[in-house]
């Protein structure tokens, strides 16, 4: 394309997620770190991304941040390390902590049937808000349903989608299989409406949003940060084509908790870090160490479920459960989360470790996209102590 990337790296850096007391070292290697930037370069110059953003914290501290090649790579806008994303569904846990929310507060409960809560879904199996967290209800909602049905016009009310889709027949019965389920995670949104008597998005802005500082995530993107909007693309065989899709979601009225969150590494990261800490952050509890242990096992048994080897399901969680998922260097419990557009964020307890990736691009890999396993295990061979 005869433009070089451009290049941001900072490296043992801790702005963004906040030290555990006292002074608390990543026991990472800075020349190996050094690695993640220079191999997200080379997929810029092999023409697969415009650019990246990358998080590696450990120990409580950032030990890597970096953004690599375009946020518009049209206009030539270098990528920054707080440009803000479209993390589609790595909405997906997120909106399943706001549920684990009021699971501790006693106002739904994990057996309840989901009817209890949404009188829509009487006739319907009985299905229950677990399986609606780990894709096991029988609920369809693949990607055709998400662009081109009502979830994908934009301009229905969350309460409009979740009665319609409670009438469409299940695919499967509730328990019977992982079947990923758009449709059932725009339903947990429903439920935290009906139980906290407050729009979805207003929920998760003041329970999530605001006490851990993510202040660039939301459903609707303001109008002054739509310039750090990093552009999307479709790779055509290593050619780089500009998606036509409105990236603003203009005059939208639907927050999508299964996929409609704006977002940065930075927020993310604190995200993530609340989780690694069992559910507080900056002495801010979210969850109870209770519900983070209980959302972060494999719920799925020997059922696969998630989009690579390996991995089970936790609540919202896709969870390391066999050795064949530890092929991106992560470790047995390692739990995580993708999107559509290429996006990964995973927590390594056991490893007290958790990264961020951030690209935007249509096709080519899923959570098996050779970027995001060349950043796991660059992350994970950066670790000396």
């Amino acid at each position: 394309m005869g433009m070089r990337p451009l290049l941001l790296f900072i490296a043992l850096a801790a702005e963004l997620l906040p030290a555990e007391p006292g002074p608390a070292k990543t026991g990472m290697s800075a020349g190996r770190l050094a690695r993640i930037p220079a191999r997200m370069q080379a997929f810029v110059e092999a023409g697969t991304a415009a650019g990246f953003v990358t998080l590696v914290a450990r120990h409580g501290q950032i030990a890597s941040l970096a953004a690599v090649g375009y946020q518009d790579r049209e206009k030539r806008t270098p990528m920054r390390a707080d440009s803000i994303f479209q993390i589609m569904s790595m909405s997906k846990p997120i909106t399943g902590v706001g549920v684990m929310i009021l699971v501790d507060e006693g106002l739904v409960a994990l057996s309840d049937p989901v009817e209890k809560h949404l009188p829509e879904y009487r006739g319907q199996p009985a299905m229950t808000i677990r399986d609606l967290m780990t894709h096991t209800s029988g609920l369809p909602g693949g990607t055709a349903e998400a662009l081109n049905g009502e979830r994908g016009k934009w301009d229905y009310t969350l309460a409009e989608v979740v009665a319609i889709e409670a009438q469409r027949p299940p695919a499967s019965a509730p328990g019977a299989k992982w079947r990923y389920s758009n449709a059932g995670i725009a339903t947990l949104g429903r439920i935290i409406e009906a139980r906290s008597g407050q729009p979805f998005e207003k929920f998760m802005q003041a329970r999530i949003f605001d006490p851990l500082g993510m202040k660039d995530t939301a459903y609707f993107l303001p109008p002054e940060k739509k310039s750090r909007l990093a552009a999307v693309y479709t790779d055509e065989r290593g050619s780089l084509r500009r998606s036509a899709a409105d990236p603003y979601r203009t005059g939208a009225k639907y927050a999508a908790p299964e996929g409609g969150l704006y977002s940065t590494a930075g927020d993310l990261g604190n995200f993530y870090q609340m989780m690694l800490n069992r559910g507080a952050l900056n002495g801010k509890r979210i969850l109870s160490r209770a519900a983070v242990e209980v959302m972060t096992r494999n719920h799925t048994g020997e059922i696969p479920g998630g989009f690579a080897p390996g991995m089970g399901y936790g609540l919202t969680w896709s969870v390391v459960r066999a050795p064949e998922g530890m092929f991106r260097l992560n470790s047995m419990g390692a739990y995580g989360h993708g999107g559509a557009y290429r996006t990964y964020g995973w927590v390594d307890p056991a490893r007290d470790m958790l990264g961020v990736i951030l690209l935007q691009r249509t096709n080519n890999g899923g959570d098996m996209a050779d970027e995001i396993s060349a950043f796991m295990a660059l992350a994970a061979a950066a670790i000396e102590e």
